[in-house]
Order: structure tokens, then C-alpha cells, then sequence
């Protein structure tokens, strides 16, 4: 299991002409990914639109200032006051004064390894972060008599709020989880794990995956962060058996792939931690041989590619149409290879996970 001059009528059509400009030169695609990511970052939809409506020469003019005015206004407010007191001593030292020039490029380069610490500080809390996390992960997929079972989860920075598990309970009984916590980066990730911690805990205590996630929602509630909610798709079933207990906490639906095509299961109860007082029922599903169940975090349906498009429940579905048959690890690898050759040189803009279940036999 793998771990882990032109006028736009939007910001968005802005951004696609960039892309396009970028596309079109030499540029390597490392490079021009980074551009692009840099332009994003730095500068509001507000920005974007009033760029839209220049032509190249006052785009190019207008987007340094924004970019640079940007850059002024991430910077702590002590910073902001050495990099404004360096322009000064640059100003005024030239052209005679080559001490005060010196002085002031040396404090430019102050402020910029101040940055650069705290940077390199935070990827190493980062890495960190992500060693725990994959740690929590389950290190090989569960083996089932009657089931094939496939999981994928990966992150799309270095710590991720999507988790993926599974429990067997006593030789005949399997449990899998796949959740998805609102947000991305650390705070999502510390929310996973300990949605994840919590789960473990509470599922030898029943059998039910609707009082499972009863008792959870209750847990989230008491003790999570406020605004912090997750929604999660539980799957109950046994060796040999060919019926799927699921129950769905505001995830996106679970697809039942069957002979005559597919069937959404719906979403069912509100996503984990918003209503202490929810109450979540688990639905019945019979699998026939070679049936399956796909659940996905929607790091696949909102994947982006280099000119923002998604890549959409109606590509998801198509991929997933005429896979009855196929194992579980062929159907997840297809909807994977779909996936990045749809991004193509985009980096994800979501946590990407996957839980595939078929009924062998």
C-alpha cells in the first residue's frame, strides 16, 4: 500500500492566459510551476481582475508592484521596518557612500535569512509531523477471505488531513475507514491523527458502524477544535460474507460498481464534529462477485489541473463505469493514473485518498 493586451472576463481566465504565456516559452516545468504558484500566492483575485484589463507592458508594470507590495505585507511588522531602513541607506549611499549601500544590502540579507529560518524551522516541524503521521497509517492492506481490498492515501504538502485505516476483529471481521478532515496542513493533520486515535479506541466496543460513529461524533464534539469537522465513510463486512455495513458522515458517496453499471449510496448524516446530537444509521449493501465499492476523499473529483479546471465527478464516473471485474488494485491505479495525467505539471491542491473493496467470492 502506497503511503502516503487582452481582457479576461475573470481571475481565472487571468490565470489561464499566464499559464498559456508561460507554456509557450522555454521555461522548464519546475520553473514555470513555481511562477505560477508565486503569482497566486501573492496576489488577490481583486489584483488579478484589475491586471486583466491591462495590456502586457502595464500588466508587466503593475503585477512586480503587487507582487513586491505582497511580499512587504507577509513580512512581521520589526521586519517590515529593517527591509523600509536598508532601501533607505541604499538610497542615500549612492552614488558616494559605498559603506551606507553596503550596510543596507547586508541588512536586506538579514531579513531575508530571518525568513529563510524560519522557513527551514518550520519543514523541519513539518517532517516531523509527517513521520508521525505515516507511522499512524497502516503499514499493508488487510487480507479477507471473499474480499480484495486496496488503499490509497497521500498528502498534498507534507502532512495531510485525510486518513485511511483498518481493523480486523478476531479472524472474521474487517472495519475500514477512509476520513477527510476540513482544511489542509498541520492543523487538518493533527486533527486526523486524533480522529484516527479515537476511532481506534472506540471500535472494539461494537459491531455497529452506526453507533461507531454516534459515539465518535459525540467524542469530536466534546473535545475537537471549534470550526474542525471531518467527514468519514465506515465500512463493516465479513469473511465470506457479502453484505457491506456503511455509514456515511457527510462524505462524498460511495459508489457501488455492479454489472449493470453504478449506484451512488448518498451521503447520509452531517460531517463528524458539527451537531453533537446527530445520529447516523448504517445502510446494508449485498455485493455480488467481482462487485465493488469505491469511496474517495475529494482530492480526486476537485484535483486541478495547470489552468485550474477540476477534474469533476463526471471524469470520476467514467473511469469507474466499466471496471467490473478488474481487481482492486487495477480499478484504484486506473482512477490514479486519471488523475495525474489529467494535473499533469500541477501540483495537488488536495489530499488524494482512496478505499476500494471487492467481493471475490
Amino acid at each position: 500500500m502506497r503511503r502516503y493586451s487582452k481582457h479576461f472576463d475573470s481571475a481565472s481566465d487571468f490565470t489561464r492566459q499566464m499559464v498559456d504565456e508561460f507554456n509557450s516559452g522555454e521555461l522548464p516545468t519546475t520553473i514555470r510551476r513555481d511562477l505560477k504558484e508565486t503569482w497566486d500566492f501573492y496576489l488577490d483575485s481583486e489584483e488579478r481582475r484589475e491586471l486583466a484589463a491591462m495590456n502586457r507592458f502595464k500588466r508587466g508594470v503593475y503585477s512586480t508592484g503587487y507582487l513586491f507590495r505582497g511580499l512587504f505585507l507577509k513580512l512581521t511588522p520589526l521586519r517590515r521596518a529593517f527591509l523600509l531602513f536598508s532601501i533607505y541607506l541604499m538610497w542615500i549611499g549612492l552614488p558616494d557612500n559605498a559603506l551606507q549601500t553596503v550596510s543596507g544590502f547586508a541588512l536586506v540579507l538579514f531579513v531575508l535569512g530571518l525568513e529563510l529560518k524560519d522557513k527551514l524551522l518550520a519543514r523541519d516541524e513539518l517532517e516531523a509531523g509527517r513521520a508521525v503521521q505515516l507511522a499512524l497509517m497502516p503499514s499493508r492492506l488487510p487480507e479477507l477471505p471473499g474480499w480484495d481490498v486496496w488503499m490509497y492515501t497521500t498528502p498534498a504538502n507534507d502532512v495531510g488531513g485525510d486518513l485511511i485505516d483498518h481493523m480486523m476483529h478476531g479472524p472474521d471481521r474487517l472495519t475500514l475507514a477512509l476520513g477527510d478532515v476540513a482544511g489542509k496542513g498541520l492543523p487538518a493533520a493533527l486533527m486526523a491523527a486524533r480522529l484516527q486515535a479515537t476511532l481506534r479506541a472506540l471500535l472494539p466496543d461494537t459491531d455497529d458502524p452506526g453507533r461507531l460513529m454516534d459515539t465518535l461524533n459525540r467524542v469530536v464534539c466534546r473535545d475537537g477544535l471549534p470550526s474542525k469537522f471531518a467527514s468519514m465513510v465506515v465500512l463493516d463486512v465479513a469473511s465470506g460474507g457479502s453484505d457491506v455495513h456503511a455509514v456515511n458522515a457527510g462524505h462524498l458517496p460511495p459508489i457501488h460498481v455492479h454489472q449493470d453499471g453504478y449506484t451512488s449510496l448518498g451521503k447520509g448524516g452531517p460531517a463528524v464534529g458539527l451537531l453533537p446530537s446527530a445520529s447516523f444509521a448504517s445502510t446494508r449493501v449485498t455485493l455480488r462477485v467481482d462487485d465493488l465499492l469505491v469511496v474517495c476523499s475529494d482530492g480526486v473529483t476537485e484535483a486541478r489541473n495547470e489552468l485550474g479546471d477540476f477534474f469533476g465527478d463526471e471524469r470520476f464516473l467514467e473511469r469507474i463505469h466499466r471496471v467490473h471485474g478488474l481487481s482492486a488494485h487495477d480499478v484504484g491505479e486506473r482512477i490514479l493514473r486519471a488523475v495525474h495525467d489529467f494535473m499533469g505539471a500541477a501540483r495537488p491542491s488536495d489530499d488524494l485518498s482512496l478505499v476500494i473493496l471487492r467481493k471475490t467470492a
